[in-house]
């Protein structure tokens, strides 16, 4: 996945979410289309994976797409056309062209990553999905993350709490370890930019963040990351460089799971990056960060 530039400012706008449920049979019917895209896409990309495919660089000569990230994102597309013709579909692989532009009118937008983790995908490695948000007015109301390979789909709607399957996912239960010690045995997840240049400053950080935790994991999907938060298999994730298709849909499936997610450095404006977790490692987790110089990377 090509990973673009979003500042601090425009993070913190997708982030946003405020529990109401005024408008929730809206919300509901922005997700279940979603489904039915995601459905149809993970039918596509997955359950009928070709045995071969063409791989195409894109950013750098490790930042790939594939004919089947395009063709995943022509068919959710199609869908949301069928069922929404009017709104805007900002997707990874074709954010240009006609019908893509913001002059519909229409005051929902969706944002869309037919594979987060396309490197995965073509490895065949466990950890890629499908990602689909629907936002109105900057905030995320509907989001869906299909993650195939290990059979789970995670679905929230804003105020609605969220479920992976069709369970709903209890909020993280306040922890009766210090800050200090949930910092030191925190497991983290974040990701790397295709930029081998920006690459040797992420891996700085990590060197002096490693000592101060339990461990890193790098699992290659920003989608699944964030769900991993919601559900409990890591502490917290963070990342530098993400777009809005990257991360809105997991982003708001992480809050309404009880996670907290924000600005990696709420200090600054022109900053980057987004930090989620569990709310009594997010303040000192985000210090460290901060102070380790992750969102200037």
């Amino acid at each position: 996945m090509e990973h673009h530039s979003a500042t601090g400012t425009a993070i913190r706008e997708q982030l946003a979410v405020t529990h109401t449920t005024d408008h929730s049979e809206l919300y509901q019917d922005l997700l279940h289309i979603a489904s039915v895209a995601a459905q149809g896409a993970v039918e596509l990309i997955y359950t009928n994976r070709p045995s071969s495919f063409q791989i195409e660089q894109k950013s750098s000569a490790t930042d790939h797409v594939t004919e089947m990230d395009l063709a995943s994102e022509d068919l959710i597309r199609r869908v949301i056309a069928t069922h929404r013709p009017q709104d805007v579909v900002i997707g990874e692989e074709a954010q240009a062209g006609p019908g893509r532009q913001q002059e519909s009118g229409s005051e929902v937008v969706w944002f869309v990553d037919p594979i987060d983790g396309t490197t995965n995908y073509v490895y065949d490695l466990p950890g890629y999905a499908v990602s689909i948000a629907a936002q109105i007015d900057g905030q995320t109301v509907a989001g869906l993350v299909a993650d195939p390979t290990h059979g789970r789909t995670y679905t929230a709607t804003r105020g609605g709490g969220a479920f992976c399957n069709v369970e709903q996912m209890q909020p993280n239960r306040p922890t009766d370890r210090s800050s200090e010690e949930f910092l030191a045995t925190a497991l983290v997840a974040t990701g790397f930019s295709y930029s081998a240049e920006r690459r040797a400053r992420q891996g700085k950080v990590i060197a002096e963040l490693l000592p101060k935790i339990r461990d890193i994991r790098r699992m290659g999907s920003a989608a699944v990351d964030l769900c991993s938060v919601a559900g409990g298999r890591v502490d917290a994730y963070f990342e530098v460089g993400l777009s809005a298709w990257d991360f809105a849909a997991g982003a708001l499936i992480a809050t309404e799971a009880g996670a907290q997610v924000g600005s990696l450095d709420p200090g600054s404006t022109q900053t980057e990056g987004i930090l989620a977790a569990s709310p009594a490692l997010f303040g000192p987790l985000q210090e460290l960060l901060c102070m380790l110089g992750a969102a200037q990377v």
